[in-house]
Order: structure tokens, then C-alpha cells, then sequence
């Protein structure tokens, strides 16, 4: 031990003697402690993503209830409590905020169906019974709770640039290729009769057009149009759902 003390003394005096540490040296005596990896948001930054989810959600009800041409970016700011130009930091334009609502709409769509097809992949009997899962699950995200996604996109496409139409399309894509297993199992099973791209077209645009007539007030309840839907296209009334009985 003191050998050692002793020749680090004498190599320190040795350095000085010769002059200054060089920057190797400096760097090695004070080695770098940044911390590794993405650095955390700050509160400030959490924030602004919380404000960007909140202008998306306001715009929805906005642009559904006032159409986007009726919308100004004035009333979405009103709305979470902005001043009037401040959801530009969030969005370049009136058009952009669109998007995001149709594209938003879009993944949550997409993740519900999945998550419904999950939970039904064991316990419904048939393909029938499937495609009733796809039907109430899309009645859901056309008519249930935070509804106003999807008829934004169904009914103010024509307001967006091709590209983000693009981008749509292919959500859209994602979300009806679940249908199209079961459309053609059906189709094998001569419950579909008819072609099964016909079949997928015709029904999306009947469970579509309820977002113009259906009243939860007046009218039946989801599951009710699920039933219903089920007869008018395979003529099956109420096909057996997980957790439901026949009556």
C-alpha cells in the first residue's frame, strides 16, 4: 500500500513538472456520466401531448355535429379552453386536425374489433355468430359512447388531400379484413349468397347509413340492430353471441 501512495505521488510530480495534463488524461480522471437512452419528457411536453389528444377529441364532436366547413378552428379552441391560434402548435391546419380525427377513429376501430374477435374466438360456435361480434362491435363504433370518429371520416372524406385519403384507405383496409374470413365462410357454408366482395360492400354500406337515422332515444338498442342485421344479411335472427341466450 504505501508503494503504491508513493509512486502515485511521484508520477503526479512528474506531470507537473512536464506541464499541464493533456485532454486524454482529463478525460480519463472525469469519465462522462450522461445518462443513457431517451431523456424523460418534462411536464411541459406531457402535457402538449395530452392537449394534442384533447383538440382530436374536441374536433370530432365539432366536425360532427357543424360539419368541418361550418368548424372553425376558433370553436375547437373554445372548446379545451385555447386561445384561438394555439392549435396550430399542434396541427399545421384546419385539414390536418381532420386527419388525425378520421386516422384516430380508424386505429381505435381497429383495435376494438380486434380486441372483440379475441375474446370471441372461443366461445361462439359458428362463422354466423362471428359475424354477429363484427356487426354489434361495428355498431358500437358507429352509434356507442365517443362515437363521432368513424361518421367524420364516412361523411367529410371529400375534405382531406388524396395522400391522407390514402393513408385512410389503408386503415380501412386493416379493419375489413377481419370481415373477410368470416364472409367466407359463410360464403362456403351457402349462408352468403352471394359474392363475398359484394357481400362486404353492401353490408358496410346498410350498417353505415344507421349513423343518419338511428335514435337510441326511439329507436331499438345495438343489440336489437345486431339481430336484425344478422336476418337481413344471412337470414339468421339473433345468432347465438357470447353471453347471450335465445330467448
Amino acid at each position: 500500500m504505501v508503494l503504491s501512495i508513493s509512486m502515485d505521488i511521484s508520477h503526479a510530480r512528474k506531470r507537473s513538472a512536464v506541464g499541464p495534463p493533456v485532454a486524454s488524461e482529463v478525460a480519463v480522471a472525469q469519465p462522462d456520466k450522461r445518462p443513457r437512452g431517451r431523456p424523460r419528457k418534462t411536464v411541459a411536453e406531457r402535457d402538449d401531448g395530452n392537449r394534442r389528444v384533447e383538440l382530436v377529441h374536441a374536433a370530432a364532436r365539432l366536425f360532427r355535429r357543424k360539419g368541418f366547413d361550418g368548424t372553425s378552428t376558433r370553436d375547437i379552441a373554445t372548446a379545451v379552453g385555447m386561445h384561438s391560434g394555439s392549435p396550430f402548435y399542434h396541427f399545421k391546419s384546419k385539414g390536418a386536425l381532420l386527419h388525425a380525427v378520421m386516422a384516430e377513429g380508424m386505429r381505435s376501430a381497429i383495435a376494438r374489433q380486434t380486441e372483440a374477435l379475441q375474446l370471441a374466438a372461443h366461445a361462439v360456435p359458428d362463422a354466423a355468430a362471428l359475424l354477429r361480434v363484427l356487426v354489434r362491435n361495428h355498431f358500437d363504433v358507429l352509434l356507442g359512447p365517443g362515437s363521432d370518429f368513424i361518421p367524420v371520416m364516412l361523411y367529410e372524406s371529400r375534405s382531406i388531400t388524396a395522400k391522407q385519403r390514402s393513408l385512410l384507405a389503408k386503415l380501412q383496409s386493416d379493419y375489413e379484413a377481419g370481415w373477410e374470413p368470416v364472409l367466407q365462410a359463410l360464403h362456403q357454408q351457402g349462408r352468403l349468397r352471394c359474392p363475398v366482395k359484394l357481400a362486404r360492400l353492401l353490408m358496410f354500406g346498410a350498417l353505415n347509413w344507421s349513423v343518419q337515422w338511428f335514435d337510441a332515444k326511439k329507436g331499438a338498442s345495438l343489440d336489437e340492430l345486431a339481430d336484425a342485421a344478422l336476418a337481413l344479411f344471412i337470414g339468421e335472427a339473433q345468432a347465438a353471441a357470447p353471453g347471450r341466450r335465445r330467448p
